[in-house]
C-alpha cells in the first residue's frame, strides 16, 4: 500500500551545463538512464543557479534564499545553524532524511536539517577559502582555480573524485535498501550528490570509450582573446591564471571528452539507484529530482568552470520525475534551485507559502502542471573570487539582464541569441525594458548595504580563520559515524531479529 507522502530521492550533480540537455546537444551524450528520468517526468528547460559557484549555489538549494539572504556568499561562508533547510522542513512534516556525498556546508553544523549523513564531504568545512574584496584582482595560488584541469585532461581508472563517487553511491544504494525494509515507515528523502562531472577533467577508459574522441563538440563560440572580453570574463582569465597555459585545441577537445565521458559515469551511479527502486516497492511512490549545483563553460568564449553568468554557468539540468503527480513534459518558465524547497514542500503535503520565514524561491509545481508564467522573474547573484562587487543577475521571460556597478549592463534576447552575442544594453529600441528591469533590480537589492555585509562577512571569517590555525586547530568537517555494534551479528542482538529485518523482501510469516 502506498503512503499518503511520496519518498523523495534527489540525484545531485556537480557542475553540469544544462544547455547539454538541449535537443542540439544531448544526442552527444551516452545517458540511457537520464533520458529515462526526462521520458517520464517534467524537464524544465531554464533553470538557473541562484550563485554560479559551489557553496553558495548549495546554500540556495537547501534553504530557497539567495545568498544575499542567507549569507553564504563564496566558497568559505558559513551556513548558519538557524537557517531552516529543506530537509528541516520535510523532517517536521514526517520525513527521514539523509544526506550521501557533497553538499559544502561551511561551519560547525554539519548536518542542516539530514538525519544522517552517510559520507564525509570532499571539501572543506572552514574559512579557509574566504575571497578578500579589499584585494579583490590579487590572486591567492593555493586555492584558486588554474587551468591545469585543462591540460591535463585525460584517462585515469581512480582520482580523488571517483574515489568520492564510487563511496556516495555505495552508501545510497545501501540506504535505499534500509528504507525498503521499513524498519522506519516514515517517508524518506535521500540526497545523493556527487561531485562529478566537477574538474579535473579525467575518466575512466570504460567511460571514455563510449565516445569517438574527432566527435566530441567543440565550443561553439571560439576564444577571442582577453582584449575582446568583458570585464568580469577578464578577471575570470585572471582569476584561473590564464597567462600561465598554453591551451591547445587538442586540451579543449580532450577535456570536454572527459567532461561528457563523466557525464555517463554518472548516468551509469544513477542507474544503480533508480534500479533499487524498481528492484523494492517504492518505485511508485517515490519522486526524483535530478539536478546541479551550477554548470561549466567548457571552453566556451575560452571560459572553464562557472563563475559567469553566461549560459553554459548559469543554466542547469533540472527534472523532475513524479509519476500520478505531475505529467510529463516540459517547462518554459526560467526557475532556479531556490525554488526546489518550497516545491519539496508542496508535494510533501505541507503549504510553501507558510514557512517559517521568507525565502526567495516559488513552487514549480504548477508550472510542471502546464500553467507557464511569462511574468515569473528568477534571479541569481555572485560575490566571490573574480569579483569586485555583487553581481545579480534577473532571468525573465526571452531576456537576460546582468548587473554590476562596476560592469557595463548586459542584456540578451536568449530566443533570438541563444549564445549571447548581442548585448542589447545600449540599443534604442530596448531602453524600456533595461528601465524596467532597473527598476525591479533596485526595488529587490540595496547595493551599497549587499557589499557592506559580504566585506564585513569576510573579514570576520578571515580573522576567525587565522586564529582557529594558531594552537590546536580542530576541523569541523564531518566523520561519518558507524557503529559496528549495531551491525551484522552481534550476541547483544537477538539473530532471528536482525536476519528478519535486513532482509528484503520480509520472509512469510
Amino acid at each position: 500500500m502506498q503512503a499518503s507522502q511520496p519518498n523523495f530521492l534527489i540525484l545531485m550533480v556537480d557542475q553540469m551545463a544544462g544547455p547539454l540537455l538541449d535537443v542540439d546537444m544531448i544526442d552527444h551524450l551516452h545517458i540511457p538512464n537520464m533520458r529515462k528520468l526526462i521520458d517520464q517526468g517534467v524537464k524544465i528547460n531554464n533553470c538557473y543557479t541562484p550563485s554560479p559557484l559551489c557553496t553558495p549555489s548549495r546554500g540556495s538549494f537547501m534553504t530557497g534564499m539567495l545568498p544575499s539572504r542567507n549569507g553564504v556568499y563564496d566558497n568559505a561562508a558559513e551556513f548558519k545553524a538557524t537557517t531552516p533547510s529543506f530537509a528541516h522542513y520535510l523532517r517536521d512534516l514526517g520525513y527521514q532524511t539523509a544526506l550521501s556525498g557533497k553538499m559544502h556546508f561551511v561551519g560547525p553544523d554539519q548536518l542542516h536539517g539530514f538525519e544522517e549523513r552517510l559520507t564525509t564531504d570532499i571539501y572543506p568545512a572552514d574559512f579557509g577559502w574566504t575571497p578578500d574584496w579589499e584585494k579583490p584582482l590579487q590572486r591567492v595560488d593555493w586555492w584558486y582555480h588554474n587551468l591545469s584541469s585543462v591540460t591535463e585532461a585525460g584517462i585515469a581508472e581512480i582520482s580523488n573524485q571517483l574515489e568520492f563517487d564510487d563511496e556516495v553511491a555505495y552508501h545510497a544504494k545501501l540506504k535505499l535498501y534500509q528504507y525498503a525494509r521499513r524498519i522506519d515507515n516514515r517517508p524518506f528523502c535521500l540526497c545523493v550528490s556527487f561531485t562529478h562531472p566537477h574538474d579535473p577533467y579525467v575518466a575512466r577508459q570504460k567511460y571514455w570509450d563510449l565516445y569517438d574522441h574527432q566527435s566530441i563538440p567543440m565550443p561553439k563560440v571560439v576564444d577571442k582573446g582577453y582584449a575582446h572580453q568583458d570585464p568580469h570574463s577578464q578577471r575570470i582569465y585572471d582569476a584561473v591564471d590564464y597567462t600561465k597555459f598554453d591551451v591547445t585545441d587538442k586540451d579543449i577537445r580532450n577535456a570536454r571528452h572527459a567532461y561528457f565521458a563523466n557525464i555517463s559515469y554518472l548516468d551509469d551511479k544513477l542507474g544503480e539507484l533508480l534500479e533499487v527502486l524498481e528492484q523494492t516497492d517504492m518505485a511508485d511512490n517515490t519522486h526524483i529530482i535530478l539536478c546541479s549545483d551550477h554548470g561549466d563553460m567548457l571552453g566556451e568564449r575560452g571560459l572553464w568552470y562557472k563563475m559567469t553568468f553566461f549560459e553554459y554557468s548559469s543554466r542547469i539540468p533540472l527534472v523532475v520525475s513524479a509519476p500520478g503527480t505531475l505529467p510529463a513534459g516540459a517547462v518554459k518558465t526560467p526557475v532556479s534551485n531556490c525554488d526546489i524547497l518550497p516545491s519539496l514542500v508542496e508535494l510533501a503535503g505541507g503549504d510553501p507559502n507558510n514557512l517559517a520565514c521568507d525565502i526567495d524561491g516559488q513552487s514549480f509545481v504548477k508550472l510542471a502542471k502546464g500553467t507557464e508564467d511569462e511574468q515569473r522573474s528568477t534571479y541569481s547573484e555572485y560575490c566571490a573570487e573574480g569579483s569586485m562587487e555583487p553581481m545579480v543577475m534577473i532571468r525573465k521571460a526571452s531576456y537576460k539582464y546582468n548587473y554590476c556597478e562596476t560592469d557595463p549592463e548586459q542584456l540578451f534576447n536568449l530566443d533570438e541569441d541563444p549564445l549571447e552575442l548581442n548585448n542589447l544594453a545600449t540599443c534604442a529600441q530596448h531602453q524600456a525594458l533595461m528601465e524596467s528591469f532597473r527598476q525591479e533590480l533596485f526595488s529587490q537589492w540595496d547595493f551599497a548595504k549587499f557589499k557592506q555585509e559580504v566585506m564585513l562577512s569576510q573579514r570576520c571569517r578571515a580573522l576567525v580563520d587565522r586564529a582557529n590555525r594558531k594552537g590546536n586547530f580542530t576541523p569541523w568537517d564531518y566523520q561519518p559515524q558507524i557503529d559496528a555494534k549495531q551491525r551484522y551479528m552481534r550476541n547483544h542482538l537477538d539473530l532471528n531479529v536482525v536476519e528478519s529485518n535486513n532482509r528484503y523482501p520480509k520472509p512469510k510469516a
